[in-house]
């Protein structure tokens, strides 16, 4: 497991933006490269839904249909850093947003083993 912080969230109007970045803490850059990373957001009385997820070394992400075209994920693998690049927020975004980690998985069926503790994104329309 790693430990995952969060962080970028905040509110903002419709059609605006957010970056999103989730550091990991782990021994080495080698560890982080290890994990596929992922978002997942829990919208107020709905389960938690996959977002996004990079592969390990970043070549290959999948994305949720509601957000493909207007998410990006990104990682530095330098960093220890994961991204979520948000330009374009929908009233249907406001959620609180998960970064989580899989050593296994990739892509929706991944069953991550390491949560952060979430950041609040909110839309105002």
């Amino acid at each position: 497991q790693v430990q995952l912080v969060e962080s970028g969230g905040g509110l903002v109007q419709a059609g605006g933006s957010l970056r999103l970045s989730c550091a990991a803490s782990v021994r080495t850059s080698r560890t982080f490269s290890r994990y596929v990373m992922g978002w997942f957001r829990q919208a107020p009385g709905k389960e938690r839904e996959f977002v996004t997820a990079i592969s390990w070394s970043g070549g290959s992400t999948s994305y949720v249909d509601s957000v493909k075209g207007r998410f990006t994920i990104s990682r530095d693998n330098t960093k220890n850093t994961v991204y979520l690049q948000m330009p374009s927020l929908y009233p249907e975004d406001p959620a609180v947003y998960y970064c989580a980690a899989d050593p296994r998985s990739y892509g929706s069926v991944m069953q991550p083993d390491s949560w952060g503790q979430g950041t609040q994104v909110t839309v105002s329309s």
